[in-house]
């Protein structure tokens, strides 16, 4: 009787070391067996069949409709997975709508949907402001390769902005990815927005601000300075800076969104260095969804 205890005992830890091992969830659902063919057989396409049985069963929707996205957009689905977010995000819980919408992000940014990239930020750029995003709370709880962390409002709103000045630069506005670039680093600075900053003036001829910025970095007065990525980026760009013509025909640039500048401008009275550190996400910003409306 105790030998069939014991052997029961380590059957159970057996398993549980499956699971924990794998990562796949218990139980025989559609979603768990989704998962199984994601994570263990390595079949996608047999995961986008069972993420689908689960959605329709009502299964696990918040986590299955996620999953099926990022599974597509590793098979270049990336069209099919951006229709199956907005067709069945309406079944999925409130608390999941912020996750959703960072895996559209994603999916808008692989192929090439800038204009609904930028509409998708600022639009949870205003959520934030309006104290909607955190649910009152100053930090919110997020996941990434399978780890939890918590996030605060400050870190996410700078996160968001450099998003956002990258979605700029990738429509050559240099000028107005600059803008937001340098509120994202009055917010909460590192050394990967800096090495961006660095670049959206050397787009635009301003070589001796871009060295200052790109210093930033390579003396250490910023965070993440010490990444090994971001200081060899940071490096490459000295030598852009040395190789590059001081001269740039006006023509090139694209002008400013002034409304959308505005708007940040009001975000800085709010969030500027000199101001508490208490996160103001409780106070209603009533003007600045008039100056982002586009």
């Amino acid at each position: 009787m105790e030998r069939s205890s014991k052997k029961n005992s380590k059957g159970k830890q057996e398993k549980d070391m499956y699971h924990v091992i794998h990562k796949v969830p218990y139980g025989d659902s559609p979603y768990v067996k989704a998962k199984h063919a994601q994570l263990v057989e390595k079949d996608p396409e047999a995961a986008i069949v069972l993420f689908w049985k689960a959605i329709n069963a009502g299964d696990r929707v918040d986590s299955a409709l996620k999953d099926m996205a990022v599974v597509m957009k590793q098979l270049d689905r990336t069209e099919e997975a951006i229709e199956a977010i907005k067709s069945f995000r309406i079944l999925c819980s409130k608390t999941a709508q912020d996750s959703l919408d960072n895996v559209l992000i994603d999916l808008y940014k692989k192929c090439g949907k800038i204009e609904e990239q930028i509409e998708l930020l600022k639009r949870k750029l205003r959520l934030i402001y309006q104290g909607e995003a955190f649910n009152g709370k100053p930090t919110k709880t997020a996941r990434s390769h399978g780890k939890k962390f918590q996030v605060s409002v400050k870190q996410e709103i700078s996160r968001l902005l450099g998003n956002l000045g990258w979605a700029y630069m990738q429509k050559s506005n240099f000028m107005m990815a600059e803008v937001v670039y340098r509120k994202a680093q009055m917010i909460d600075p590192d050394a990967n927005k800096a090495c961006n900053l660095g670049l959206c003036l050397i787009k635009q001829a301003r070589y001796d601000d871009a060295y200052l910025v790109i210093q930033d970095v390579l003396q250490g007065r910023v965070s993440g300075y010490d990444d090994l990525k971001s200081r060899k980026r940071a490096e490459e760009l000295v030598m852009e800076l040395k190789s590059r013509q001081p001269l740039l025909e006006s023509s090139d640039l694209v002008g400013l969104d002034d409304d959308f500048v505005k708007g940040l401008e009001q975000l800085m009275d709010e969030w500027g260095p000199l101001r508490s550190k208490r996160l103001p996400i409780f106070e209603e910003i009533s003007q600045f969804r008039d100056q982002l409306a586009c």
